[in-house]
């Protein structure tokens, strides 16, 4: 499903971290002794987080995915009740007219009647449908654009020189734990959260 899609590409981001000296953060936080203890590799401070992770136990992304879902089943639900309505009245249909009991008249009112419940369901389908899709995609878009930018403040107040992002399927198949700072860095999104309610230019 294109949401799932939509997930994956406003999540998957790879912040570069390098400043000598950061003049302004959001608060002014001690260094993570879960990033203090993540391994080193050729002089620089590499982490990286868990895609997978984050989408669970990050609240304010918890929380949008479960008004968007709520969304699209009341559609699906919506879309199933109207087909179910536009086959009982096939059936119906088809029924009279094998048993001989409509007119010329009658059996073309129904035909017309049958083919408006068709495009009814067509029209819901283009509109509703689509503003639910990109309704999705916007929301799920500005909620990476804010991880990325929590990201970059979450690197330089811990002095990362570069911070993954790890994916089942995604580009890194393996890296060490001890580079993983997943859970601490969950905590700092959950901590901010109240700040991705408003627009973050990138």
């Amino acid at each position: 499903m294109k949401y799932l899609v939509f997930i994956g590409i406003a999540l998957v981001s790879i912040t570069s971290c390098v400043q000598a000296e950061k003049e302004t953060s959001i608060v002014d936080s001690p260094v993570s002794t879960e990033v203090k203890e993540h391994k080193e590799l050729g002089g620089l401070n590499i982490c990286f987080y868990n895609q997978d992770s984050l989408q669970i136990h990050f609240n304010y992304f918890r929380e949008q995915d479960s008004i968007i879902t709520k969304k699209q089943l009341a559609y699906q639900s919506e879309i199933q009740r109207k087909s179910q309505d536009l086959q009982n009245y096939i059936i119906k249909y088809e029924e009279r007219a094998k048993a001989n009991l409509l007119s010329q008249n009658e059996a073309m009112q129904m035909q017309q009647a049958a083919q408006q419940k068709e495009q009814t369901i067509m029209q819901y389908q283009q509109t509703v449908g689509a503003r639910l899709e990109e309704e999705t995609y916007n929301k799920m878009e500005v909620i990476g654009n804010k991880i990325e930018f929590f990201a970059t403040q979450y690197s330089e107040e811990n002095g990362i020189d570069l911070l993954l992002v790890h994916a089942r399927g995604g580009q890194f198949k393996y890296i060490h734990s001890s580079m993983d700072v997943t859970a601490d860095f969950t905590k700092y999104l959950n901590e901010h959260q109240d700040a991705l309610t408003g627009d973050i230019e990138k």
